[in-house]
């Protein structure tokens, strides 16, 4: 092939801006938002850690059918991490338990249990280790406390409902009170 100078400059210059008309399209194509058809959408935020990223959900007939960031939001400008891309599944699940499950001391079945009665058996066995683990006093100081239950909150909490739940353990005398987040 015969190159002049003169035709390689040409070439040079014509290069970068075919590769950013490209670019420009391509940019266009994928911040465009994509419509899910027959589908509600509805922005809200993401309920694990208190970082406080964007989503938005679609539903069809009350039905989660996809979970997307929110490009316009400005935390995480649409990103998502795994926790947040996998809501769905959290959502719609097989193997998603929804019922108490019981298994008994030195048994190795489980058994299905009534909502009531797991909660009667959470409240029994709290008092009985909070009774057996009760701190008065000690050095002469008065404490009032248990050590013998610790709390660990999870990130799907929200703010208000950390601050209920530790209000709710310090009434109950716990001391060690922490959160995932922390962790």
């Amino acid at each position: 092939m015969d190159l002049s100078r003169r035709t390689f400059f040409h070439f040079c210059g014509l290069t970068p801006l075919v590769g950013m008309a490209s670019a420009e399209a391509q940019s266009d194509s994928v911040q465009t938002p994509r419509k899910i058809r027959y589908a509600k959408e509805t922005t809200t935020i993401c309920p694990y850690c208190g970082v406080g990223c964007g989503q938005i959900v679609h539903t069809r007939d009350g039905v989660i059918v996809n979970i997307e960031g929110d490009p316009d939001h400005p935390v995480n400008e649409g990103a998502l991490c795994s926790k947040g891309a996998s809501i769905l599944q959290l959502n719609q699940n097989d193997r998603r338990l929804t019922k108490v499950r019981h298994r008994k001391p030195g048994s190795g079945d489980w058994e299905d249990l009534s909502w009531d009665s797991a909660m009667n058996r959470i409240v029994e066995l709290t008092k009985k280790t909070r009774d057996e683990t009760w701190v008065t006093a000690e050095d002469g100081k008065t404490l009032n406390r248990t050590n013998g239950i610790a709390c660990l909150g999870g990130a799907a909490l929200d703010t208000e409902e950390c601050y209920l739940l530790s209000k709710a353990m310090r009434a109950m005398g716990l001391v060690w009170i922490e959160h995932q987040a922390r962790i």
